[in-house]
């Protein structure tokens, strides 16, 4: 089936959860169509003078492909910062290289279409704070406490005491 959002019917709604500084809005079109699309995301975005759209990130199993539509905005990315105008197309790869984050400096919104592959779960990464998250969990974590595989491992038969034939297990 095809679906069409026609310029006219665009809604974009404040992102909840957002702290001083980052007032991005979304159209949620895929809401209110009732898409549920399997691995290819758009959204449209408004970010609004003087904000953030995000911190700086990263994605470790998502590209991102974004399209300027309205007003200006400038990117931070990996090569440094740079200005996007209407029209203009930025790529994110997958890693550490494609970190990026948008700031509106402008006296009017800057809408883009915001492209991004998803294949059911993404690892985003602030290199600013250090932090990790887990999507569509949306989990946080510091990524400053990692642990090798077997750390506090030792120990599994304590959890297997019913299970395991007790001749057995001493002899392993």
């Amino acid at each position: 089936m095809t679906y069409i959002l026609k310029k006219s019917e665009w809604k974009f709604q404040q992102e909840s959860g957002k702290i001083p500084g980052y007032n991005l809005f979304t159209e949620s079109f895929k809401t209110r169509l009732g898409l549920k699309p399997e691995n290819l995301h758009v959204d449209l975005r408004r970010l609004e003078p003087g904000q953030f759209s995000a911190p700086y990130h990263f994605h470790r199993n998502a590209e991102e492909f974004f399209m300027i539509l309205s007003g200006s905005m400038t990117l931070r990315s990996e090569q440094g910062f740079q200005k996007l105008q209407v029209g203009d197309l930025a790529f994110f790869e997958k890693g550490k290289n494609g970190a990026h984050q948008f700031y509106n400096s402008n006296d009017e919104p800057c809408i883009y279409l915001d492209i991004r592959t998803f294949m059911g779960f993404d690892i985003c990464e602030f290199p600013d704070s250090g932090k990790v998250l887990l999507a569509p969990s949306m989990e946080i974590f510091q990524k400053d406490q990692v642990y090798p595989y077997f750390e506090g491992e030792f120990n599994p038969r304590e959890f297997w005491k019913e299970e395991i034939n007790p001749e057995r297990s001493q002899n392993t």
